[in-house]
């Protein structure tokens, strides 16, 4: 007997069966690979940039649910994206968490000025992560109502 493989059909990235889309923005490659796998398991789409440009060019295009932001990037840094998302009126709805292993005494005051919703720190516990991404996406659904 002969069996053919069949591959399983890609979704196309506004077709994802109604879960939320976080967009990860991180230039380092393994830690962005294992978040974006523990998300899928916990039923989540995600999308991934590895620079600010191209995380400011998905958030614009895509309208992820959340992003999680690292504040070292190749081209830019993660408080110029972050402002740049919060001060657009396309972006600013789509809450914010900065995950860094950015070391500086005024680092959760900077980022909160720059607009994140949460900081999380590197080394992260990924159920504390979760907790945070599921809350941040409890309080903009709550300020958008039914609409969104």
């Amino acid at each position: 007997m002969c069996f053919e493989i069949l591959e399983e059909p890609e979704l196309a990235p506004e077709d994802t069966g109604g879960r939320e889309t976080i967009l990860i923005v991180d230039d380092d490659e393994a830690m962005t690979e294992v978040l974006s796998r523990r998300l899928n398991q916990q039923g989540f789409e995600t999308v991934t940039a590895d620079s600010g440009v191209a995380g400011l060019a998905i958030a614009r295009s895509q309208q992820p649910a959340l992003i999680v932001l690292d504040l070292r990037l190749p081209d830019m840094g993660g408080f110029a994206v972050c402002q740049q998302l919060v001060d657009s009126p396309g972006t600013c709805h789509i809450p914010v968490i900065i995950l860094s292993g950015m070391e500086r005494p005024d680092i959760i005051r900077r980022s909160r000025a720059a607009g994140c919703d949460y900081f999380v720190r590197k080394p992260y516990d990924p159920n504390v992560l979760l907790v945070l991404i599921r809350q941040a996406l409890r309080e903009r659904n709550a300020w958008a109502g039914p609409e969104m």
